[in-house]
């Protein structure tokens, strides 16, 4: 009788270990890191009523919030507000932004 070599039936741990290293590295990539929005968090100053652009005719106003666009009262997109911006571009009517404070800065630079 012939006895029988016994195989060890522990599994390999060489691919396992390329799969966890794979899925570690898949998840460093693919996290949003919130370091950028930070990098842009500043002090800003109070807001107050300027008097000498209110009293010049046909201003533009633009009105950016957290949630919506508006031009002078209106609310628009970010299309549209290219298109009324064009418009007035050559002329010599001031535009005034007001900019909410919870607004991010990546907002206001696409506007």
């Amino acid at each position: 009788m012939k006895k029988r070599s016994r195989e060890s039936l522990s599994p390999e741990l060489t691919p396992l270990i390329d799969v966890v290293f794979l899925l570690l590295i898949f998840f460093m990539v693919s996290t949003v890191f919130k370091k950028n929005e930070l990098a842009l968090l500043m002090s800003l100053p109070e807001a107050t009523k300027d008097d000498s652009i209110s009293q010049v005719k046909n201003v533009h106003y633009l009105e950016l919030t957290s949630d919506k666009l508006a031009y002078n009262g209106t609310v628009i997109t970010v299309d549209e507000l290219r298109e009324k911006l064009n418009a007035i571009i050559n002329k010599t009517e001031p535009v005034e932004l007001r900019v909410d404070k919870n607004v991010i800065y990546d907002k206001v630079i696409n506007v």
